[in-house]
């Protein structure tokens, strides 16, 4: 029988219930196993009888383990190698950023260093962006709450999380009830997340779109959108056809509208391909009437056969510009973290790189989650 996560709280909730146990016993069980991970089920003090026979019967401490860890030469980023029990990998990076080395009306940032983790949902996926290297692995299996909030656990070993973001393997929408519950565990004790410190990336999953806030009020959603016109997203990302742009926008207007919340629009920057002027105010057009903050994603090379290039400087600077004094909307361009060990956007494929060392924290460009 395959034993369940007990970071699965749908499924210890509905077995603690159905075994007249109460089901707030979940949260000290959390806080043991976290500062107790390899302990066993027995050493967890003051439960019901019935709690440690039902735990040893059907849950696991942890139905993943850290396989392989892997740091870039800067030392800003860390990709883990997660193992599930059924023997699939899938990855999660942790991102390091010193608020201290940026700048805010003219002063320093007051704080330090935190950590965000870019959390997997699926092993694989079925989106194909022709962009991304997890698409080139096409769809394997969703991953359970469980699994998904074990990323947390064994990230929080390394760094203090303090933000998380769905831009790992997988499409978050495509797996939206194991997404919805593993966020809720999040805002819980032990780990007492804030919903806004929580980004759900999609691609554009409208009818999912169209219930996320209220099934999780408060998170922050960001469009992987890519091209600003129905064309060149389906030329790159075929599962735009079942998503139309305009369908898109529709719920993205619905979502803003209930939330009151700026919503993030990634922008991959593709040279000859959706990085041109033209493309620039055709995006600026498209979004003018919507609060958001864009973020330009320089592309990540997935190997030599790739069939993109990535833009230069000066193509990235003008469509910036254009967004910025045109249309006044907050453009970024995002630094790229941990291109050597292949954790950066577009990059998470299972392999395994050369280990590196570890250095320094780097300065903080674009705090977009906070």
């Amino acid at each position: 029988m395959k034993m369940k996560s007990v970071f699965d709280a749908p499924e210890i909730k509905s077995e603690f219930e159905s075994a007249g146990i109460n089901p707030n016993f979940m949260i000290p069980i959390w806080k043991y196993v976290i500062q107790n991970p390899d302990c066993v089920w027995d050493e967890i003090p003051s439960l019901p009888t019935a709690a440690y026979t039902l735990l040893h019967s059907k849950f696991k401490t942890f139905t993943s383990s850290l396989h392989s860890l892997f740091h870039s030469s800067d030392g800003t980023t860390s990709k883990l190698l997660i193992k599930l029990q059924n023997g699939a990998f899938v990855e999660a990076v942790i991102m390091r950023y010193d608020t201290r080395l940026g700048m805010c009306g003219g002063k320093s940032r007051p704080g330090g260093v935190r950590s965000t983790l870019c959390i997997s949902s699926q092993v694989g996926c079925k989106m194909g962006c022709t962009f991304c290297a997890t698409g080139s692995m096409g769809f394997k299996s969703n991953l359970t709450s469980g699994e998904i909030v074990e990323q947390l656990v064994h990230a929080s070993r390394l760094a203090d999380i303090r933000n998380i973001v769905f831009m790992g393997m997988g499409e978050p929408l495509n797996n939206y009830n194991a997404v919805v519950e593993s966020v809720r565990a999040m805002l819980k004790q032990p780990f007492q997340l804030s919903p806004k410190r929580i980004t759900i990336s999609t691609v554009g999953v409208v009818h999912a779109i169209n219930k996320l806030h209220n099934d999780l009020p408060g998170i922050s959603l960001a469009v992987s959108l890519h091209a600003p016109v129905q064309e060149i997203r389906c030329q790159i990302m075929p599962a735009a056809r079942a998503f139309p742009l305009q369908k898109l926008m529709d719920a993205l207007q619905a979502f803003q509208k209930n939330s009151q919340q700026k919503i993030f629009i990634e922008y991959i920057m593709l040279d000859g391909v959706n990085d041109q002027e033209e493309n620039a105010h055709q995006l600026g057009e498209l979004l003018k009437t919507f609060q958001v903050v864009i973020n330009l994603i320089p592309f990540n090379p997935i190997g030599s056969t790739s069939q993109f290039k990535t833009s230069t400087k000066q193509s990235v600077s003008s469509f910036q510009k254009i967004l910025r004094e045109t249309y006044n909307i907050r453009t970024t361009v995002r630094k790229e973290m941990g291109q050597d060990i292949s954790g950066a956007c577009g990059q998470l494929v299972v392999n395994q790189p050369d280990n590196k060392r570890p250095a320094e924290p780097l300065r903080d460009i674009e705090d977009l989650h906070l």
